[in-house]
């Protein structure tokens, strides 16, 4: 492609990079920044109308994204207990969407609407009735113990309440990337892993060079859209100064607002752990998720812990994450640890996301820890700005303060 600093960038493939082979003419460029879980849904879902570029600091597997730390528990109700209810209607949208874009990938994704299950010993039931008290919806019920055991017949004998909530879902976030890297190397996007971009007043840059270089045909020539999808990478660009009037600039002003929120989880091998759905542990710290991904596969997390603190899991969260899998079933005493991991997630002040529109510049940003649940609306929506379908109105309406538009006239 070209040189900076001694350093080579990827080639692109051998094919014209705008040559749309399959609609006999030129397919308009577009460039997004990140591959992470929004990033890869955006490439895949443009892919067949613009000659997509994809650009990201990570390698294709994704392990620096929060996309691929996440559990991808799809729990509208169980999270409205602590967001907005507008974040729940949304999330509603988002599962019945889940379904149509994960056949839009080559291989299969383990996904499951079983509902979730609520648990709490007799000494934190009061905060099991504190948590059902903010549920902003009515589609759950409460169970007896015998009614627990049919559901969940492993689950500690102890456990005297519990909450069932039937609709909600959850998907294999790893098989996920993994299949949408599948699909898109398969593709006929160009897909710069390893390469981060950079905002500059004078526009996105790679290694000092722009952005619009790769387009192979002078720098004169520009992207048809560019989708920033960095997440808490795009918090570099507050550098730049507010008074440089470029859509970049204005947007870096916003995104600066950004803060992360930790997140940690571990991984198990269980084999002789049967649970069949997400198992929610009501704790006095921070409620703890037990997520079963298949073939003995277990995810278990912390739901939020408010810090940017971003070094490796502490020996008291460990010992709270490995107890509560012990508590909740005895077949995890002897369960394999495959990796206990920390992360941050991007999110605003009021932990809601944001798209923010300026001329051909669109940022998606704050998804909190609602990436996966509100991840099919939020490209719903990016399509929507892209192929300027201003008709559909149906997720403005529930969010009206989801989409910023900065610019003068709306782009149509």
């Amino acid at each position: 492609m070209f040189e900076s600093d001694g350093s080579r960038f990827a080639e692109l493939p051998a094919q014209d990079a705008n040559n749309g082979e399959n609609r006999g003419e030129k397919k308009p460029p577009i460039a997004i920044l990140g591959a992470g879980l929004m990033g890869r849904m955006l490439a895949i879902s443009l892919m067949d109308d613009y000659q997509v570029f994809l650009f990201d600091k990570d390698s294709k597997e994704g392990q620096q994204s929060a996309a691929y730390l996440a559990a991808a528990m799809l729990a509208p109700l169980a999270e409205s207990a602590d967001c907005s209810k507008e974040i729940m209607q949304l999330g509603e949208m988002a599962l019945e969407l889940w379904p149509a874009f994960l056949k839009k990938v080559d291989t299969p994704v383990f996904f499951q609407q079983k509902g979730s299950l609520i648990v709490a010993f007799e000494q934190d039931k009061s905060d099991l009735n504190q948590f059902k008290s903010r549920l902003k919806g009515r589609d759950y019920k409460r169970l007896s113990d015998s009614e627990m055991e049919a559901l969940e017949p492993g689950l500690n004998q102890y456990f005297k309440s519990a909450l069932y909530l039937p609709n909600e879902g959850q998907l294999d976030n790893r098989q996920l990337l993994n299949s949408m890297a599948t699909t898109l190397n398969d593709s006929d996007v160009f897909w710069f892993d390893s390469t981060a971009v950079e905002s500059t007043a004078s526009g996105f840059q790679v290694k000092g060079q722009p952005l619009e270089i790769f387009l192979n045909a002078g720098v004169n020539d520009t992207f048809d859209w560019i989708l920033d999808c960095r997440g808490l990478g795009s918090q570099t660009d507050a550098i730049l100064s507010e008074a440089v009037c470029d859509a970049a600039s204005d947007i870096a002003s916003r995104t600066s607002k950004l803060r992360g929120v930790r997140g940690e989880v571990a991984r198990i091998r269980a084999p002789d752990v049967h649970l069949t759905r997400p198992v929610r542990l009501m704790h006095p710290r921070y409620p703890i998720y037990i997520a079963p991904k298949g073939d003995g596969l277990f995810v278990v997390g912390a739901t939020q812990i408010e810090s940017e603190d971003s070094r490796n899991p502490t020996v008291r969260s460990t010992l709270e994450l490995l107890s509560a899998c012990f508590s909740v079933h005895s077949g995890f005493a002897e369960a394999e640890i495959l990796s206990i991991e920390s992360g941050l997630r991007p999110a605003y002040l009021d932990n809601k996301p944001k798209i923010i529109v300026k001329d051909k510049l669109i940022s998606v940003n704050g998804l909190f820890r609602h990436g996966y649940l509100l991840a099919p609306v939020m490209l719903q929506q990016c399509l929507n700005i892209v192929k300027g379908n201003i008709s559909d109105i149906s997720i403005t309406q529930i969010m009206p303060n989801l989409v910023e538009n900065l610019s003068a006239k709306p782009r149509r």
